[in-house]
């Protein structure tokens, strides 16, 4: 086994052992879903979102792909298709990091400290530098419509091998933001 596969897979067990729900998408060990909380001291507490992850071939030594699947309003994630503007996963990415770095680090501190000079949804950024409380009441309305845990829940359903019937798929489709790119 080469050292990419059994890093990736130490990383992926380190994660599943730690407090995060993983789950796998396919058979391999590329891509899986990740429950993620948003921080306490933050306008995101109490939301939950599901993070879709994949691992390149050459992980550790390319970073992951991460990207919410229910919506989130945030300057620094796209609205549609909930990729993540993060340098540290984007251009600063070292081997050095794992995939518990991702969930404890990176992600808490992209939503306590957005970027608005670096947007992916530009509203959210002139929000923000705009109108603070507004734009914390918008991230807060967003999480009780878009990131309860009841929203991860129906996300289980679908990721099944499970095919859904018309009524399930057409009521579920809603609260869906998007895949990450691959």
């Amino acid at each position: 086994m080469s050292s990419p596969s059994k890093r990736r897979e130490m990383d992926l067990m380190k994660l599943m052992m730690s407090d995060y729900k993983v789950e796998m998408i396919n058979d391999g060990m590329q891509e899986f879903y990740v429950d993620f909380n948003g921080p306490s001291d933050s306008p995101y507490h109490g939301g939950v979102w599901r993070i879709r992850v994949e691992l390149p071939d050459a992980y550790p030594y390319k970073s992951p792909s991460i990207g919410f699947i229910n919506k989130i309003y945030h300057p620094n994630v796209d609205e549609m298709s909930g990729s993540v503007c993060l340098d540290v996963i984007n251009q600063t990415w070292s081997p050095m990091f794992d995939l518990v770095n991702v969930f404890e680090v990176f992600l808490p501190q992209l939503l306590l400290y957005p970027n608005p000079s670096d947007p992916l949804n530009g509203e959210a950024a002139a929000l923000m530098m705009r109108d603070r409380a507004c734009y914390e009441k918008r991230v807060k309305e967003y999480c009780e419509k878009y990131a309860k845990p009841e929203d991860i829940g129906a996300k289980e359903e679908q990721s099944s091998d499970e095919e859904l019937s018309e009524d399930e798929y057409d009521s579920s489709d809603e609260a869906v933001a998007g895949h990450a790119d691959p």
